[in-house]
């Protein structure tokens, strides 16, 4: 890699993560041209020699936003379970990761799909990121024979639904009122869509 080539990665890099630390912290109402530009050390119309707008760095930041909450995932699974216990604490690290993170739920949940521009690409990945994130879990219970591949969809779906529903009650009406009245509705609806 040339010089230049390299200097060019770490100024991109330096765009990505201020646009990523934003994100995260303040949301996506804090979001602009020029915040990103302060945070990252340069001036806004550098940011245009390296990304066509705003819309592309938000969709690399979600991109790895999604892949951050994979890890998580993956990390908080027991390699010891399996079947539907495995797909239960998928769903609930899922969860956890929002709860740990709720400027990045309120980015993939709240925010109108028109304030990315309507870019398709960004909301397919937001709105496969429960999916993507326990996939593992979930194939392995269909490859089991455990559910049908059409069962399995249907209750991802309820799952997420009905989580994404919680999580937005909880963040924006604070109902359930208290975060251990939350953790257990969220429990009961999980192991009621599971079966469990």
């Amino acid at each position: 890699m040339k010089n230049k080539e390299i200097q060019e990665a770490r100024i991109k890099g330096y765009f990505i993560e201020a646009t990523r630390n934003i994100l995260k912290g303040e949301g996506l109402k804090a979001l602009s041209v020029r915040s990103v530009a302060d945070q990252a050390g340069y001036s806004y119309a550098t940011m245009y020699n390296y990304f066509k707008d705003i819309n592309e760095l938000v969709f690399v930041c979600v991109s790895d936003f999604q892949e951050e909450i994979k890890n998580y995932v993956d990390d908080k699974i027991s390699t010891d379970s399996g079947g539907l216990q495995q797909v239960n604490e998928a769903t609930r690290a899922w969860l956890a990761y929002f709860l740990e993170y709720p400027g990045i739920f309120e980015l993939f949940y709240v925010v109108r799909g028109g304030d990315f521009g309507n870019k398709k690409s960004i909301l397919e990945v937001i709105d496969t990121s429960m999916e993507r994130a326990c996939e593992n879990a979930w194939n392995g219970v269909i490859k089991s024979g455990i559910m049908d591949a059409n069962v399995a969809e249907f209750k991802k779906a309820r799952l997420k639904y009905v989580l994404i529903g919680l999580l937005v009650m909880f963040m924006n009406r604070r109902t359930p009122e208290s975060y251990t009245d939350f953790i257990l509705e969220s429990n009961r609806q999980i192991d009621q869509i599971l079966g469990q």
